[in-house]
Formats: structure tokens, C-alpha cells, sequence
């Protein structure tokens, strides 16, 4: 027969048997980043590697020149980056019970059951929030991918995927400052009556023909500025994020989504992404795997952790911008 401790092991293995999926959808039911990954199937499963490679849609090249007649070509070498390379990160939830709260409800399969779905429960919904607001991250926190903090930064530079976008400029993401605004002059207010002067300018700078920001999350204040500028024209945003359950409104042809400051979203600003260049990338052996259950030394407890080991990744960052005071 049995023992309470694997009756409660198994129950777990069966129901989190289609895990990944699972876990990923509670994801992206709280956050409309990781939502429009998910549907562009922007996501990759690797097998190893000391670091993850992102091949690079975008790279500096020289060579480029008008000629006529028997003008000599340019075929000096180019200095051009072919890939960025991004560190693995590393997360975890245990599926926890303590061995009395197994043996009080290993009377009957339904207790048990019960038990199993509750833990799950609240571990999916706990590692939904902590991954929700890593998106979010600068990624300086041990373990922490690097989020749109980092990607899309508020200074536009910083060391990407082993780029250095202050020596390689091309690598630089565009910033739209209230303090400093790109189409120049005086510093703007953030106000429902300047924020949409403040997003056509960096929409402008993010557009290059047909490629252009298709989401835009918006913090507290600056969708309710959005939002109050277009009480006369509102137009919302496509059933599928209706549908999802989130309040979406259309700024020509991108989404524009609320976050709030509890998912990570930092206060005072505004993503303009391209996500047809980010990726989030995780190891095969650690796509949500479970491991084996520990049965701590000192306690009478299961413990049955759930790992994740990737990182997400930008392939363009002159394509993201971010609108901040």
C-alpha cells in the first residue's frame, strides 16, 4: 500500500503532467507582455549551451555605398555583431505539505486530491506573480531574468547581451523623457492633454516602414492620461485581450494595456514594444520541470520543487522605447 507521502507525490506528478502549459497560461492571464509572446509563439526551448544565443535583426555594417561606372566597392571587413548572449537565469516553486497535513487527509482519495489541488493551486499562482514582475525587472536581482527594465532601459544604454550600447550605438533602445522630449524644446507635464504628443514622437522614432510598436504597456497614471484623451474617439483593442480580460485601448495600430506598480510596473511610464524582436527562451530540462521530492532531514514535510532555467531576450533594441517623466 501506498504510504501518504508518495499517494501525495503521485497526485502531484499526474496533475502537473501538463505543467509548462498550465503555468505559462496563468502567466499570461495576468500579464499582457507574456500574453503577446505566448500568441506570437515567441518562445524557445534549448538545449544547452554555456549562454543563450539571440541572433541579431539588426547590425552595424559599413559597407553600405552609391557608385556609378568602375568605382571601386567597398569590401573593407565590417565590424557587425551577428548574435547578443544572454546569461541563464535560474527560478523555482516547491509544492509543499507538511507530513500531518498529509495524514489528516490521507483518509480518502478526495481529501488527498483536494490537498493536491490547493497546493498546486497556489503555486502557479504564486511563481504567475513572481515571473509577471520579473518581466518587468532590471535584472540585478540574483537568479532574475532580465526584464523590460534592462531591455528597454530609462537611460536607453547599458550592456545587453554582452553588447555595450554606449560603444556600439546601433544597440541603444529610444527613450522619450517628459524632462527632455525628442522633438525638443522645453520639458513637457504628463497630462492627459500632452500625452499623446509625448507617445506620437517616440512612435515616430520607433517606426521603420511596416515595422512599428504593436504593445504598448502603460503604468497607473499614464493610461489614465491616455484614456482621458480619447473620450471623444476611444477605440478598443482587438476581442483577444477583451476576451482575456484585460482593458485594452488602440493607439494607431498598437495595443495599449494597463499595468499596475503590484505587477512591477514601474510608476510615470510607458513601453512601446516590438515584440516580433523578444523572445523568452528556456532550457528543455528546466521548462517548469519537476524534480524529484525532498523530504527534509530535520522536518516531516514533502517538498517538490519546480524549476526554470532561461531568460528572455531582445533581438532589436532600436526598435523598443520607453515614455518616461
Amino acid at each position: 500500500m501506498a504510504s501518504p507521502n508518495s499517494t501525495f507525490t503521485e497526485l502531484v506528478t499526474t496533475t502537473l503532467r501538463n505543467h509548462p502549459k498550465t503555468i505559462y497560461d496563468n502567466v499570461s492571464n495576468h500579464n499582457a507582455f507574456m500574453r503577446r509572446l505566448m500568441e506570437r509563439n515567441n518562445y524557445d526551448t534549448l538545449a544547452g549551451g554555456t549562454e543563450i544565443v539571440q541572433n541579431l535583426e539588426y547590425a552595424e555594417n559599413s559597407t553600405y555605398q552609391r557608385y556609378s561606372g568602375y568605382d571601386t566597392l567597398n569590401q573593407q571587413a565590417s565590424d557587425v555583431f551577428s548574435a547578443a548572449n544572454f546569461a541563464w537565469r535560474n527560478m523555482a516553486i516547491n509544492v509543499t505539505a507538511s507530513g500531518d497535513v498529509i495524514r489528516m487527509n490521507s483518509g480518502s482519495t478526495t481529501q488527498i486530491a483536494d490537498l493536491v489541488k490547493a497546493r498546486i493551486k497556489n503555486a502557479i499562482t504564486s511563481f504567475g506573480n513572481g515571473f509577471a514582475e520579473d518581466l518587468y525587472s532590471d535584472g540585478t536581482s540574483t537568479g532574475q531574468i532580465n526584464g523590460l527594465q534592462a531591455l528597454v532601459a530609462d537611460a536607453g544604454t547599458g550592456t545587453v547581451g554582452g553588447i555595450n550600447s554606449s560603444t556600439y550605438t546601433w544597440w541603444k533602445n529610444i527613450v522619450q523623457s517628459a524632462a527632455a522630449p525628442l522633438q525638443g524644446g522645453g520639458a513637457i507635464t504628463p497630462s492627459s492633454t500632452t500625452i499623446e504628443s509625448l507617445m506620437l514622437h517616440l512612435w515616430l522614432a520607433l517606426t521603420r516602414g511596416t515595422d512599428s510598436p504593436d504593445l504598448i504597456l502603460a503604468s497607473n497614471d499614464y493610461y489614465a492620461f491616455f484614456e482621458t484623451s480619447q473620450t471623444s474617439i476611444k477605440r478598443y483593442a482587438d476581442s483577444k485581450l477583451a476576451d482575456a480580460g484585460f482593458t485594452a485601448l488602440k493607439y494607431k495600430s498598437a495595443d495599449v494595456v494597463h499595468d499596475s506598480s503590484a505587477s512591477g510596473m514601474p510608476s510615470a511610464h510607458m513601453y512601446f514594444l516590438n515584440t516580433k524582436y523578444l523572445r523568452l527562451k528556456v532550457h528543455k530540462d528546466a521548462n517548469m520541470t519537476q524534480l524529484a521530492e525532498r523530504t527534509p532531514t530535520n522536518q516531516d514535510a514533502v517538498v517538490i520543487p519546480i524549476i526554470m532555467m532561461g531568460n528572455l531576450t531582445v533581438a532589436n533594441r532600436a526598435l523598443q522605447g520607453v515614455l518616461k517623466a
